[in-house]
């Protein structure tokens, strides 16, 4: 043990660490969104944690987003690949560690009468034993420890990958769920038309029959007819699709119990998310989140470039028994105790250790760049969704005036139509816009609930995830066994 006590003291040591120290960069947007007519005002300085149950509220789109979590193949894939980048971890992590090896061998020797110089054979068995650890190498530069923190940084980032992918497709699943909503409402309306167009073609053959009407006015009615039916049979193939994008994300055969009621109320059960005023909120976002931690990684990589322009020390320690009997094999005068230090340096490399060191930073420069820009591209897609949210509530509220105003000049045109102070052009017009105008209100109350989806999206609230000033913190994780 005396020969094995220094390699474990050795492997306790502290290494000097030669990565830069990581200071996380200033955010490269505004402190705060964007203000102005086009953008709400928040008085929240921060956004709350929340779950996809706080902002989405009706029991069967819940029950939809669980499904998909727990059958998306997407979702299992970032789950493997979370599992291999913990393996790998771990695998790097060992190097701080000496391997112990332990052998055994049984030699059998014979040697003739002739070769042994006498009249009868020599023969004899021996047993050897040996534990030891082989060319454990001294982390006295840091280089296997940056190594491990380099592996631990993507590997906490395959879990905000994870994350990323969890919150887009329960985006993506609400989305659908209310795409489906919006696509009931317009057959209903399609249907609703047809039949007020199939009343208004009979009123008119009648008048035609009569002889108070020209041919042209039928045919203008049945325009309006066909026109519809041609949206209903549109409208019940976006049904079908809908029906096969929801499974599709689900992963599985999905419960039609479980599909939305009209746009009308399943609007009303996606809940507000308060922005808030600070940028910093994006931190929080998985893909920033991953970056940051890719920014980590390289950080780390330069420790171990850097490292490698140092020598090598390695230690060999090796415990032997030998023995003719087994009986006797680890009795005090079998055992034979071996200690080797080794140091390496390379002395010419044609300049390739430096060359790493700049590989290193470059690969760090560019991280950088790419986490910056993630948080760009996460700014602007905030900005976008809140400008939207600060006007669609005016614009519903106009395309409504407009619907209204819309049925009640249908209504009169009719009238003077039966009362022949007006031309069927003139009812036939007024029936258009209408339609029109209710099918303009049932888009954009889609694009108002969707809206309150792509706002949860893009902030990215999880409330697994923990901001602290050295970077994000991934959830707590169970320890396994090394």
């Amino acid at each position: 043990m005396r020969v094995l006590a220094p390699l474990l003291l050795a492997s306790a040591l502290t290494a000097c660490s030669m990565a830069p120290k990581y200071v996380r960069p200033e955010l490269p947007v505004p402190q705060s969104w964007p203000v102005g007519d086009a953008y709400l005002r928040q008085s929240e300085a921060a956004l709350p944690s929340v779950t996809y149950r706080d902002i989405f509220r009706d029991a069967r789109l819940q029950q939809l987003i669980d499904q998909a979590l727990a059958n998306n193949r997407n979702l299992r894939a970032t789950v493997e690949n979370i599992a291999a980048a913990r393996a790998q971890y771990r695998i790097q992590r060992a190097e701080l560690f000496p391997q112990i090896d332990a052998g055994g061998t049984t030699t059998r020797r014979e040697i003739g009468a002739s070769a042994a110089g006498g009249n009868f054979a020599v023969g004899g068995t021996t047993y050897q034993a040996t534990i030891g650890v082989s060319a454990f190498e001294l982390d006295l530069f840091g280089r296997n420890r940056s190594l491990t923190d380099a592996a631990l940084a993507r590997y906490y980032g395959q879990e905000a990958a994870a994350r990323a992918v969890r919150l887009t497709l329960t985006g993506d699943v609400a989305g659908a769920w209310l795409t489906y909503a919006a696509d009931q409402s317009l057959l209903k309306l399609a249907e609703d038309t047809a039949a007020a167009a199939r009343r208004s073609v009979s009123l008119t053959q009648a008048r035609v029959s009569g002889g108070v009407a020209p041919r042209t006015d039928l045919r203008q009615a049945e325009q309006i007819l066909a026109t519809a039916e041609a949206n209903i049979a549109s409208q019940r193939t976006a049904l079908a699709q809908d029906v096969n994008a929801l499974q599709l994300l689900v992963g599985a055969p999905i419960d039609r119990a479980l599909l939305p009621p009209p746009i009308e109320e399943a609007a009303k059960t996606v809940a507000e998310l308060p922005a808030g005023l600070d940028s910093r909120i994006l931190l929080r976002r998985p893909d920033v989140v991953q970056a940051e931690y890719e920014l980590r990684a390289s950080n780390a990589e330069i420790g171990a470039a850097r490292a490698a322009l140092f020598p090598t020390i390695s230690l060999t320690g090796l415990f032997s028994f030998a023995s003719t009997a087994l009986s006797s094999l680890l009795e005090a005068d079998s055992l034979t105790k071996t200690a080797t230090g080794n140091i390496a340096y390379p002395i010419f490399r044609a300049g390739a250790g430096r060359a790493g060191v700049e590989q290193a930073s470059a690969l760090q420069r560019a991280a950088l760049a790419t986490y910056e820009g993630t948080i760009q591209t996460a700014f602007r897609e905030v900005a976008d969704a809140l400008a939207r949210r600060g006007t669609i509530s005016e614009e519903l509220a106009a395309n409504e005036r407009f619907a209204t105003a819309a049925a009640d000049t249908y209504r009169l045109s009719e009238a003077r139509y039966r009362g022949g102070i007006d031309t069927f052009l003139t009812t036939l017009d007024a029936q258009r816009s209408l339609y029109a105008a209710q099918q303009s209100v049932l888009q954009t109350r889609l694009v108002r609930a969707t809206n309150l989806v792509t706002l949860y999206r893009t902030l990215g609230g999880d409330s697994q995830l923990d901001v602290e000033a050295t970077g994000a913190v991934p959830a707590p994780q169970p320890v396994g066994r090394q």
